[in-house]
Parts: C-alpha cells; structure tokens; sequence
C-alpha cells in the first residue's frame, strides 16, 4: 500500500499538474515571416489582429514595429526593422537581429497567413476567458462586505460581453451594395407589411405616419412634466408592440420578426404590479382605479381574468429594479436578447438611473450625459429601438405657453444631441383645469360676468377633454410636426383622435 503511495508521488513529480496559457509559438513566427517577406500580408490580419494578442512579447512587438513602418510607407524587413532592436533585451535572448532574418527564411506561404492571424487571435481569446475566470473565483472567495454577489455577477457579465463586443474580429468596411442590399430588404419589408413601414409601430396611425414607426437602433426620447402621461403612452406602446408580435423561421432555422417585438421595460419608477395593473385596465376597459381598490363587478372580474390571459401570452418583460445604472442595464438587456430575442427597449424614466463612474455621479450633467450615451450605443449594438422617457424642467410652468421646447429638457443638452427623435407630451386640459375662474372682488356666484367667464372656461375644458398632443420636435430621419392623440384617463389608454367616440376604443 505504501508503495503504491510512493509511485503515485513519484508519478505527480514527474507529470506537473500546472497547465501553461493556450498559444502557438509556430503560428506567431510563421505570420512574422510571411508579414516579413511581403508586407500585404498586413492587411490580411490587421483589422482584427493587434500586437497585445500576441502571447509572446516580443513577437508582439514586431508586430508593433512593422505597422509603424508601413505606416510611414516603408518598407518593413529584417533590414529596417533592425534599428528598432538593436538594444532589446528580449530579442537578444532569442537570438538578435538574426533572429528576424530566421523568421524571414522560414516564412509560411502568404495563402496560409490569414489563417495563422485567426489562430493567433483565437488563443488570444482563450487566454482572456481563463483570465476572466480566475478573476471571477478569486473575487468570490474575497468577500467584500460593500460588494454584493449580485455586483459580482454582473461585473463578470460586463467583461464577457465586452470580450464577445471585441472579440468577434469579424467587423470590416462593407460595401456599398451590401449596404443598399440591406437597406432595399428593410424597404421591401415595409412594402408587404399592411401598415407600410419599415420601422416599429407604435400602434397609433397618426404618430406612425410622421415618424415611420421606431427604427433600430434608434434612441427615442418621450418627455413631459410630471403626471403628464408618459408612463401611461409609453406602456400603450409597449403593450401594442408585444400583442402584434409574429416571426418567421427561415430556411437556415433562424426566426425573424415579421411584425411587433419582444419588449423589454425597465420601470425604474412603478413597480411591475402598478405597471401590469394599468395595462390589465387598458386591455378589460375597467378603470385602473376601480382595480386599485378591487371596486368591481363579477362582468368587470371576467374581463380582467380574461386580459390577463391574452396578456401571458405576449413577450413583455418588466424589470422594476429601483436606481438601475447603465452598465447594470446595458448587461440585462443583452441577456435579454440572448435569452429571448429582444427587440424593443422601454426605460421609465432616463432621470431615476445612475451613471457608471463615480466621477460622473459627482456630477448630475455629465451623469446625464453619460446615461444617454449609454442609452444611444445600447441601441447601436443590440440593433433595437430604445424608447427613453424624461422629466421636463419647471421652466415650462413659468411661461405663459406650456408647449415644450427643446431647452425643457431638463439636466443635460445631450438628451436632445444623443437621440434620434425627441417627443414631447401637451395636455391642454391639465392647465385648463388650474384656471378655472373665481368670483372677483364684489361679484358672486350669480353674478352674469363671472357666469359668462365660467361658461366660456367650461366649453374650452370640453373641447379639450381627454385631447393629447405629441409635439416631434426632432427627428433625425424625417419631418417633425404635431400629432393629436385621445386619452381616457379611467383606463390610461392613448388612442387615435378619430376613434374618441368609439364604443369600443373611447370612454363609455
């Protein structure tokens, strides 16, 4: 038994148990010298190949070296590069100068190049994955009592997508006629589809017609004062998103969005309950405040089990995680789209998030700044339009017009520079409503004067009820202009202005 022990110890000795870094010493002096010999070869793996990928240090300066030469329109052989490497320590331990000229002599055939540069990139990668798994374990074992698992986690994520962002080595100028390809499919698309627009629908005709529905990777900015329905709009959109949505697989296995989209909502200000109880009152048609204080009937009761029901279906997905930051965000959308396909971004409201570094959370603007740029480039690389909802600064209630304005837009001028479309909502209505008149000085409520002015102020306050406007006051892809929307208050739900006496879409 004991001999047994000892051979077992003996053969541990000999075969070491630590394993050294993925890499290919052979592949990085064969591209050397292929890059050496003729220096096109350069252009084969520069574009996704750079001098950190390469595991030995000084191959990767070579690389460095010849780049900078032909930058300069050089020619780059062991000859020039000799000059760099007269005094370097690491390239006399492999032999000098000679050295460059060896790895010349024994250069692989420039057909083989582009193949050695994916194999050296892909160890690179390797060699990133094992460094970000000894990270994660080594930050587990430390508990730090001011990071939580959950901080953990998402920082683990954040470098593995960062890694995927950078690591594809796929990205490369592309043509002009694949370009316009693309862009003719997108076109053909809206040609069959029955709304006639290449862009997501919002699900309100008028808003579709001026703005051609939301594109990808657009940032849409919706905006108002507070209670002035943003919430309540940007969850009609959603919702209509997710009802209509429909894909297509097609012959490579691969599902494509024909129609709607699978919605992610960050509700950074209502919770998932108060936000599914208004789209519940939008869907059944019972008020949402009959359903807050569970005021209703069996017939009312039926409705809702029913919406709630048609609701399961749809791919709507809500986070209520309170003071999310970007990163935080950024990292859950991606699992989003990676899990589910997501397609559609609603962020409620861009104010309540929290920038990523703490120097810009030491300051509200550039937090702002930061959070719209990270709100723009989310919508670039997930390739979805990103609906983000702002509050409005006081300034609109201290001018006699309330109609918003650019220069409303509160806390940040990059709110308006970063999106795409910037919306505003006006309700009439709610200032109306503040002006109703008082009796003056001397006068009562009989009076014929003051009659005359609260009849004049409650005609006004008819004609206005429950009518919205939309103001698109940019648009980055086409007109700006107004567009008149009907709200029922009861039930929270936006509608064309032509159905306001609908039985089935306006109030009872």
């Amino acid at each position: 038994m004991v001999h047994a022990d000892l051979a077992q110890f003996s053969a541990a000795e000999e075969s070491p148990s630590y394993r050294t870094m993925p890499h290919n010493e052979e592949a990085e002096q064969a591209l050397l010298g292929a890059i050496l010999v003729n220096n096109d070869v350069l252009n084969r793996v520069e574009d996704f190949l750079q001098h950190e990928h390469f595991f030995i240090p000084v191959h990767g300066r070579i690389f460095e070296a010849v780049q900078r030469i032909v930058e300069r329109g050089q020619v780059a052989n062991p000859v020039t590069l000799k000059t760099f490497f007269e005094k370097d320590l690491a390239l006399s331990e492999v032999g000098g100068a000679g050295y460059l000229a060896r790895l010349a002599s024994s250069a692989a055939t420039i057909i083989n190049a582009s193949q050695y540069g994916r194999e050296i990139y892909d160890l690179y990668v390797r060699r990133q994955l094992i460094a970000i798994g000894e990270e994660v374990v080594n930050d587990a074992f430390e508990q730090n009592i001011e990071e939580t698992a959950s901080d953990q986690l998402e920082r683990a994520e954040r470098s593995l997508f960062e890694l995927a962002e950078h690591g594809s080595g796929d990205r490369d100028f592309r043509s002009f006629r694949d370009v316009s390809l693309e862009a003719l499919t997108m076109m053909e698309a809206a040609f069959r589809k029955e709304a006639g627009m290449s862009g997501l629908s919002t699900g309100l005709t008028d808003l579709d017609d001026l703005l051609g529905g939301f594109h990808r990777s657009d940032l849409i900015i919706l905006a108002a004062r507070p209670g002035g329905g943003k919430s309540s709009l940007a969850a009609n959109i959603a919702f209509s998103a997710a009802k209509r949505y429909r894909a297509e697989v097609d012959e490579s296995g691969t599902a494509r969005v024909v129609d709607g989209a699978v919605v992610g909502f960050f509700s950074l200000e209502m919770s998932s309950e108060q936000l599914v109880t208004r789209v519940l009152a939008e869907e059944s048609r019972v008020p949402s405040d009959l359903l807050r204080r569970g005021n209703i009937n069996q017939r009312d009761f039926d409705a809702i089990v029913r919406a709630s029901q048609e609701l399961a279906r749809i791919p709507l997905y809500l986070d209520d995680t309170p003071a999310l930051s970007i990163q935080a965000l950024r990292t859950r959308a991606r699992r989003l789209k990676r899990q589910h396909g997501l397609s559609f971004i609603v962020v409620d409201y861009l104010q309540l998030m929290r920038g990523n570094s703490r120097a810009s959370q030491e300051n509200r603007v550039q937090e702002v700044s930061e959070i719209t740029q990270g709100l723009k480039a989310l919508a670039k690389e997930l390739d979805v339009p990103v609906l983000a909802l702002a509050q409005l600064s006081r300034a609109v209630e201290q001018r006699e017009d309330k109609r918003p304005l650019l220069s409303d837009l509160r806390e940040s001028g990059s709110i308006e520079q970063d999106a795409d479309v910037v919306m505003f909502i006006y309700r009439e209505e709610y200032y109306l409503s503040r002006q109703q008149p008082q009796p003056k000085a001397g006068e009562s409520d009989s009076d014929p004067k003051f009659r005359e002015r609260l009849e004049h102020w409650e005609q006004r306050m008819e004609k206005m009820r429950g009518i919205t406007e939309v103001i698109v006051a940019k648009h980055r892809h086409g007109a700006t202009g107004d567009v008149e929307l009907y709200f029922d208050a009861a039930t929270t739900k936006f509608t064309d202005l032509e159905k306001r006496y609908s039985p089935d879409d306006g109030p009872n």
